[in-house]
């Protein structure tokens, strides 16, 4: 049995890759346009070149990604965190603020009890990320207990 991620982009799954790749080196393995589906006569002029199908991974992980059903309202993205385990503190930085552009930041990048680097966001897709430094040795001081 085997669980995968599927998202929808409404249009915008082409700039969500290249912003994958730009962001954590996405590695793009399928990408297929309504336009080479056998049933392309029937898909309207403006979604020919959207991705009816495409596939990236990110070290042993693979995400599928599509623009979905051409005149179907966006859906907002609830009740799930995409979680990215970043090498070191400065590459989960760099990660976050490249995916935080044009998105919504729910936790600023930081240092924090328990890692050297932690972040949330939403990127400007609505796609919901975790940024969070993995093996981390060093992290913040917790804060002191407050006498009453």
């Amino acid at each position: 049995m085997q669980l995968d991620t599927y998202l929808f982009y409404n249009g915008g799954c082409a700039d969500a890759l290249a912003l994958y790749q730009a962001a954590f080196g996405a590695q793009i393995h399928t990408l297929i346009r309504f336009r080479d589906t056998p049933d392309a006569a029937n898909v309207p002029p403006e979604w020919q070149d959207k991705v009816m199908h495409g596939l990236f991974s990110l070290g042993s992980s693979a995400i599928m990604v599509s623009d979905g059903q051409f005149g179907q309202p966006p859906k907002e993205y609830h009740g799930f965190t995409l979680s990215i385990g970043a090498d070191d503190a400065a590459s989960g930085e760099r990660t976050f603020n490249i995916l935080a552009e044009g998105g919504t930041v729910l936790t600023p990048w930081q240092s924090t009890f328990f890692t050297t680097g932690f972040g949330m966001l939403k990127d400007r897709f609505g796609v919901p990320w975790l940024i969070n430094v993995v093996d981390s040795v060093e992290p913040a001081a917790a804060p002191a207990p407050q006498e009453a």
